[in-house]
């Protein structure tokens, strides 16, 4: 944790830095000889080489986008024409609809609160929203900052573009057989199960509300330990998202353009893009389209296809295109949506090897064990390249590494996928993580993971540095009993901690009569004291004890999970002479 909050930046510091990261790769993106024939694969000079998302699950499934780049400050710029299309666009361009820009900055603070030490700009959420989706088409969104109209990326089907099959039944973006993008950040339905966020507070995970998409992107970019202030983790958290080295440029331009200054329009106003990374023709978007009878008549895999769609595309006729004639060319090198993926090959998942033994943690710290899960065929055969989902469940706040209870990961070349390192939260018990596959209906694999309680296996009476506590039948002790919890010789914070005015030494039920508590509440007597804590610094403050009419020698018990053990003699005498003192208990534990 020490180190996680030692890589906080004040604002404005971390705002320079990102900005000074995307002037840096913008400057190399435009440098005489930089060129794009690779479609967007090519790494440019100065920039990260595009690397697969480690977790196995992209933002956006690597759909087009739009290439507009922001106006060139240079007199004489040489883009590479693959990056983008440069516009002559003016001021115009840095006004940002006052709904839109309201959620970027909303989930600014929100990332700033929960994940400090990730230094996320509202300007990086706008540059990725005016790349995806032009800023929701301008700002045509309601009050509630939810579209007008769908936002639809391409039919995922492999004709040109990715092939993944329907995850969600069609519940986001109406299409039962394959996924498509959804929404002003363009999440596909099998990202967005795990990474949709409320934004505004309506109760709903909605992909085509900018509140909930800007916020649940902003956790997205900033998964793990990633610092957005420094460069390699801001290229591998936008390549993430659509890994493809022009769109990082793309979105490093627009974020550098708006880290200079911006302005709210009013909705609907905003500026719209003509250029996309699939076709570049410029298209404008009409204001007040009429609704298609056909959601899909429009150009295949136009990224705003406009209505609401079908549940499922049309069905192609056997032999060949929908029309019943030859079926359309592939570009090269795309996948036969009629060939079964990897993910249709598994027959099911296996334990691959994690042991219960190894999913056990103590409250607040990183389980050692690694959850791993096998995809196998009916033969037994491994599968690779298959999208393996981890969700967390039961009554835990325990997590996986960057605060997230659903994670996916892709099975590797031996069929295996290995889940994000778990983090016990303060909640103790037993809370299950179950491995299914992304796209099927298969029987998953659970684990069964449990958090035990903080231990101190040592405690020490501190109590006003040993002067006696001194008390009168029927008065009350003038200090308050405290101690010191160690493990190991090292300070024990936040263990659980019962105290109990026992009977004896031997008889460890509570006492009914003598010193007592009083209840915050009601403020009766009571004798036993659970839910007690020590704090960061092992220490532990009892409530004021009082005294019955009872004279006396008694007996104040202090206990905490790892055998720690303090038993506290308590004396009240008529004549004020009664003391507190401690007093090892027979079966206590060393230093006790």
């Amino acid at each position: 944790m020490a180190a996680h909050f030692g890589r906080r930046l004040r604002k404005g510091a971390a705002t320079t830095a990102v900005a000074a990261a995307a002037v840096a790769v913008l400057s190399a993106s435009q440098a005489p000889g930089a060129t794009g024939d690779d479609h967007g694969r090519q790494a440019t000079a100065g920039a990260s080489a595009p690397v697969p998302d480690p977790t196995g699950d992209d933002a956006t499934g690597n759909s087009p986008y739009y290439t507009d780049l922001p106006p060139l400050n240079s007199p004489n710029p040489s883009p590479s024409p693959s990056a983008g299309t440069p516009v002559a666009q003016g001021a115009a361009e840095a006004g940002i609809p006052a709904t839109v820009l309201d959620a970027y900055k909303k989930a600014e603070a929100e990332l700033r609160a929960s994940k400090p030490g990730c230094n996320l700009p509202w300007q990086l959420l706008a540059a990725i929203g005016k790349v995806e989706s032009g800023q929701a088409r301008g700002g045509e969104v309601d009050a509630s900052g939810t579209t007008l109209r769908p936002i639809l990326g391409p039919v995922l089907d492999g004709n040109g573009f990715a092939l993944i099959k329907d995850t969600d039944h069609g519940a986001y973006d109406g299409n039962a057989q394959y996924d498509q993008a959804v929404g002003p950040m363009q999440f596909i339905p099998s990202t967005w199960a795990w990474a949709g966020r409320d934004g505004n507070g309506d109760g709903k995970k909605d992909p085509n509300n900018i509140y909930d998409a800007a916020l649940a992107a902003g956790h997205y970019l900033c998964r793990g330990d990633r610092d957005l202030s420094q460069a390699a983790d801001l290229h591998g958290a936008i390549l993430g998202y659509n890994n493809s080295q022009d769109y990082l440029n793309t979105v490093l331009s627009w974020m550098e353009y708006y880290s200079k200054g911006t302005y709210s329009v009013p909705d609907g106003t905003g500026a719209a893009p003509g250029h996309r990374s699939d076709d570049g023709t410029p298209r404008t978007t009409p204001s007040t389209p009429a609704e298609p009878a056909n959601p899909h008549q429009g150009k295949p895999g136009s990224k705003d296809q406009g209505g609401r769609p079908s549940p499922s595309p049309t069905p192609s006729k056997p032999g060949g295109g929908q029309d019943g004639g030859d079926p359309a060319p592939r570009p090269p090198g795309t996948p036969d949506p009629t060939t079964p993926t990897p993910t249709d090959t598994v027959d099911h998942l296996e334990n691959a090897g994690t042991a219960t033994a190894e999913l056990t943690a103590t409250a607040g710290d990183a389980f050692t064990g690694t959850i791993s899960t096998r995809a196998e065929t009916k033969a037994g055969a491994a599968v690779a390249r298959v999208r393996i989902r981890f969700t967390i469940s039961g009554d835990t706040d325990a997590t996986f590494t960057g605060g997230e209870d659903v994670a996916t990961v892709a099975t590797d070349s031996k069929g295996v996928a290995k889940a994000p390192a778990l983090q016990a939260g303060e909640k103790t018990g037993d809370f299950k993580v179950t491995a299914t596959v992304v796209g099927r209906s298969l029987k998953g694999v659970d684990y069964q993971a449990t958090v035990t309680e903080r231990p101190a296996d040592t405690l020490t009476a501190t109590t006003n540095g040993g002067t006696p506590l001194t008390c009168t039948p029927g008065g009350e002790f003038a200090d308050q009993v405290q101690l010191k919890a160690t493990y190991k010789g090292a300070v024990a914070d936040k263990v659980a901690a019962t105290a109990i005015l026992i009977k004896s030494a031997t008889d460890a039920t509570e006492n009914d009569k003598g010193p007592y508590f009083k209840d915050a509440t009601t403020g009766k007597a009571v004798r036993t004291l659970t839910g007690l804590k020590t704090d960061a610094k092992g220490l532990l403050t009892l409530p004021k004890l009082y005294a019955d009419d009872t004279t006396g020698t008694f007996l104040l018990r202090v206990t905490t999970p790892g055998g720690g053990t303090l038993t506290v003699q308590l004396r009240v005498a008529a004549d004020g002479t009664a003391t507190a003192s401690p007093s090892p208990s027979p079966s206590a534990s060393a230093g006790s």
